[in-house]
């Protein structure tokens, strides 16, 4: 009898190791989906940037999170021994592993609106502080308790703040984290014309949708593996993610006019929202979820478009930064029971949940890129922003004609 618990003990550690890999790895995935969005939303001369950055932000944020930020989050470190570390089928090292691929998600979030004229050293020491830093503080507070904070909301309003799969704690602080960087960066040179804000249009539509497409498919392990185990599995979960896809879908055609940018930037606003909530909310909820998140980026990205202080190349801010407020804020609302959801949820604990997300966000990023707007120059020159970032910080473009 000893023998068949201790086999099915390691059946139960190696299967739910394996299924948090493949959800790892799927998130991993996520990162090609991001760079080739800004590949094909930035000019041509930016092209080779984007898909360095995406790329070496993810890996210092795997350094920063691995020897800082999971530390701050779980109080947690790898310096024991390999054989400790591999104990229980190294669950423990591929839950780092996932919970990493969230992180490197938030400079990955920051990149696309910064795009085109930042400095490549400046905000890659950012992205290594935001999330050594100013990230696992606000993740540590929602996912392990820390600080009082969740236990407090508890005791206040009756539940905690619901945040199932990041729509506050990745997205919403990436977006907020980016309104904050591209205040300090400031408009693009050509933007401004005659006293008229003039838009760029998108270098390449196939590799903005291609980037679309890869981050819908690996959103699914971002949301349904946030379970963390095989008996956490939901089909829920995946269904309220496919619905709140298509209500992105639909109300970025509707409301985009066919504009093809829109059109495939809503999914990810629906997704984006969908993450709260999404093992709490009926299916038909989540359609409506997405369905507004769908048309608050067609609207905020058209008014941001007419600012001159706000230049967010990518339209991170609402789609990642305001859909990610709505999905905490949502969860309160159709994850109760009177609308079809499990319950569960108090809409006061998620609003105030998402307000202090904004807050953690909108002070680190003043805290990080105003030290670094103290320390050096965060910008290109205008020179080198004419150039384009490929030929001046990289010294080659993205096509060879020879």
């Amino acid at each position: 009898m000893q023998d068949i618990n201790s086999a099915v003990e390691t059946l139960v550690h190696s299967s739910n190791t394996y299924f948090l890999l493949i959800g790892a790895i799927m998130v991993f995935a996520m990162h090609a989906g991001f760079a080739f969005l800004e590949v094909g939303t930035v000019r041509h001369k930016n092209q080779v940037n984007a898909l360095v950055k995406i790329i070496t932000d993810f890996a210092v944020s795997c350094i920063a999170y691995f020897f800082i930020g999971y530390w701050i989050a779980y109080d947690v470190t790898f310096f024991s021994n390999a054989k400790e570390l591999a104990a229980n089928s190294g669950y423990d090292l591929v839950k780092f592993f996932f919970l990493m691929t969230f992180a490197a998600a938030i400079p990955a979030i920051i990149s696309g609106g910064i795009a085109e004229r930042a400095k490549f050293y400046p905000f890659l020491i950012a992205s290594a502080l935001i999330v050594a830093v100013v990230y696992p503080f606000f993740e540590g507070m929602i996912w392990n308790g820390n600080y009082g904070f969740q236990a407090w909301l508890q005791q206040t309003t009756g539940a905690s703040f619901h945040d199932f799969a990041g729509s506050v704690v990745v997205h919403g602080m990436g977006g907020w984290l980016a309104l904050v960087g591209v205040y300090f960066l400031g408009l693009r040179k050509g933007r401004l014309k005659d006293n008229r804000l003039i838009a760029f249009a998108p270098s390449n539509i196939p590799f903005l949708a291609l980037g679309t497409w890869v981050l819908c498919t690996g959103w699914f392990g971002f949301n349904v593996m946030s379970a963390q185990s095989m008996d956490g599995i939901s089909g829920l979960v995946a269904m309220n993610s496919l619905m709140a896809m298509v209500g992105g879908i639909l109300a970025a055609l509707w409301f985009g006019k066919k504009d093809p940018g829109f059109i495939h930037n809503g999914p990810l606003a629906g997704l984006v929202a969908v993450c709260a909530g999404s093992d709490v909310m009926h299916p038909i909820g989540s359609l409506f979820v997405g369905l507004i998140a769908g048309w608050i980026f067609v609207k905020l990205f058209t008014i941001m478009q007419q600012t001159k202080k706000i230049d967010d190349v990518l339209g991170v801010w609402p789609l990642h930064g305001v859909c990610g407020a709505w999905g905490g804020i949502a969860a309160g609302i159709f994850g109760l029971e009177s609308l079809g959801g499990l319950g569960g949820v108090s809409f006061t604990a998620q609003v105030i949940g998402t307000v202090a997300g904004i807050i953690v966000a909108l002070v680190g990023g003043l805290a990080v890129y105003g030290l670094m707007n103290k320390i050096t120059t965060i910008r290109l020159t205008e020179e080198e922003e004419f150039k384009g970032a490929d030929l001046s910080i990289h010294s080659i473009g993205s096509i060879n004609h020879d």
